[in-house]
């Protein structure tokens, strides 16, 4: 990847200026702004949704929050996968008919088994994703065109495997993949280990920095970066057991994110994703084998894709030879609203999952307010725009 180099006089991101401005860096401030336009969403549905059946609003109920957070699950889990291929300076758009396809040939294998039926779930998308790969990776083609060609065809495919059929899930563990929810000692047992891997990873980064010679946190502000996350976890844990229990969903997109974070910023895999798409040329000459991780990040995608099949089948409680329109578009604009340039180069796994928690808070509030679905479209859209508007006018500054 190349390096910006800032003009003189320019003041470096994260540096006080002789004035005494000072510069957050670019990444941060997108961070915060996302952050920020999140609670924004969800103060006003809960403000609008306030009735005299539910005084404080209804938005924000642990049981519609529940509700919420398994509709994102699948967006979010596609999300996480669109976001290494367009790291990579490459695009998807096949996940939404894949999704469907491989739920259809999940629902039909039920006969089989449960393992076999969710197998086989896992084989279509890996398979799919390992052949649209090789064509653009090997093939020269334009991903583009490859995965354009893939929405049609493998639409076409579940059409024909069903012959326009719906099928229902008949077996409980595949319908639990998709509505089930844990009790509330395992989710309590889920919050307290995510508390410790807060407390590890903090107290890890502190010796790791002290080993090298540089700066640790004070203990206050060691104390503070463990306090508030273990705090925001243990609600999130409360407010779910309130809803019911944690959904089985929810608990695979933090299993996926968590995964995904971790293979993109301590892998030499993630690394040579960003440095791919950030200069393909450097990289290239660089001895980074482009191809080769091209094919492995769309078999990574094809892999979740054949995961949010199960979780959308699972939800619907049917496979249908429609499962899966837009989804592509919704995990594009979760990974754009969360901060991933289209152009490559530049993304994170939380910003994708933010991304896809804004995009499912909109659907949700606007269902709860009865706005006609023409006018949710339009929403959805001028927020995906103003998205991609605002990531060019950060490059311009930059």
């Amino acid at each position: 990847m190349t390096a910006d180099v800032a003009p003189p006089g320019a003041v470096p991101e994260g540096v006080e200026a002789p004035s005494g401005r000072f510069r957050l860096p670019t990444d941060s401030l997108r961070a915060y702004t996302m952050i920020i336009a999140l609670l924004a969403i969800w103060l006003f549905f809960q403000w609008k949704t306030i009735s005299p059946l539910y005084p404080y609003g209804i938005f924000l109920h642990p049981n519609n929050f529940s509700n919420l957070l398994q509709q994102m699950a699948v967006t979010g889990v596609l999300a996480v996968g669109m976001l290494l291929v367009i790291v990579a300076g490459q695009i998807d758009l096949s996940v939404g008919s894949v999704v469907g396809l491989a739920g259809g040939v999940a629902a039909m294998a039920q006969g089989y088994g449960l393992v076999p039926s969710l197998g086989l779930a896992l084989v279509v998308g890996l398979v799919v994703g390992a052949v649209q790969g090789g064509l653009i990776s090997y093939g020269n083609i334009p991903a583009f065109i490859v995965t354009l060609g893939g929405m049609l065809a493998w639409r076409g495919v579940v059409l024909g495997l069903t012959k326009g059929a719906t099928i229902p899930v008949q077996l409980p563990v595949f319908r639990t993949l998709g509505v089930g929810k844990l009790t509330e000692g395992f989710g309590v047992a889920v919050g307290a280990l995510a508390i410790a891997a807060v407390v590890f990873l903090t107290l890890s980064r502190n010796r790791a920095r002290r080993r090298h010679g540089l700066t640790v946190p004070s203990l206050g502000a060691t104390v503070l970066r463990i306090a508030v996350p273990a705090a925001l976890i243990a609600l999130f844990i409360y407010w779910m057991i309130l809803g019911g229990g944690m959904p089985v969903p929810v608990l695979v997109l933090l299993a996926v994110a968590v995964l995904g974070g971790f293979l993109t910023q301590n892998t030499t895999f993630g690394r040579y994703l960003y440095a791919i798409g950030g200069n393909p040329d450097a990289a290239r000459l660089s001895g980074i084998n482009i191809r080769r991780y091209l094919l492995a990040a769309f078999c990574v995608l094809g892999l979740l894709v054949g995961v949010a099949s199960l979780l959308h089948t699972g939800r619907v409680g049917s496979a249908s030879p429609d499962a899966g329109t837009y989804m592509e578009l919704d995990a594009i604009a979760a990974c754009v609203i969360g901060g991933t340039s289209l152009m490559g180069g530049r993304g994170t796994v939380s910003g994708a999952v933010v991304g896809a928690l804004i995009m499912a808070s909109l659907d949700n509030g606007m269902s709860l307010l009865n706005v006609e679905n023409y006018m949710q479209y339009i929403v959805k859209g001028v927020v995906l725009v103003a998205a991609v508007g605002f990531d060019m006018l950060g490059r311009r500054k930059s």
